[in-house]
């Protein structure tokens, strides 16, 4: 019963957002359609200007992956993944994820193909995409877009709040799947 009513609810959600918006905007007599127009044509700016960004971070995780840097990586870290109980056919999407969001897609999809979506690892790799983010394009792309260029503890801080996803990741699949 709950099941089919969340269903219901998650369909209708964002129409009914967006209506109550255009609504309440319409209500307080704002200008709705050119106050959209003005907002795209702001997001196309901002999108232009970060373009730059952008291509930068795609050719270093590119480089990072052909060079075999991830697989060295990989490498040296397997005997601490082996430590925490973390399978080591996970590692490389603990790795990628900061730095990639489609990266880290491509690579849930392979391991999904590989070892099933029901398995332990399936659950696990999708369980870690969904508890991290990626930190240094979130960084390239929102710091680049206002100029900002020291990002003192924010590299730090989305590193450790990644690392502290994917552990979390790891523990609620080993209580829930394990």
């Amino acid at each position: 019963m709950i099941k089919e009513i969340l269903g219901a609810l998650s369909i209708v959600a964002i129409p009914l957002i967006v209506a109550g918006f255009v609504v309440y905007a319409a209500k307080k007599k704002v200008p709705v359609y050119e106050s959209f127009v003005s907002g795209a044509k702001e997001g196309f700016a901002v999108a232009v200007k970060i373009i730059p960004y952008l291509v930068a971070m795609l050719v270093a995780i590119g480089i990072f992956r052909a060079s075999g840097a991830m697989d060295i990586l990989v490498g040296a870290l397997s005997p601490i993944a082996h430590l925490i109980g973390m399978p080591p056919e996970v590692l490389p999407m603990a790795i990628l994820r900061p730095l990639s969001g489609s990266g880290s897609l491509g690579l849930m999809a392979d391991i999904m193909k590989r070892y099933g979506p029901d398995s332990f690892i399936g659950i696990l790799v999708s369980t870690m995409y969904g508890s991290s983010e990626t930190t240094f394009y979130v960084i390239a792309v929102y710091f680049g877009a206002v100029n900002v260029y020291r990002t003192r503890h924010a590299v730090a801080a989305g590193l450790i709040a990644d690392a502290v996803g994917m552990l979390g990741a790891l523990l609620i699949c080993k209580i829930l799947f394990g």
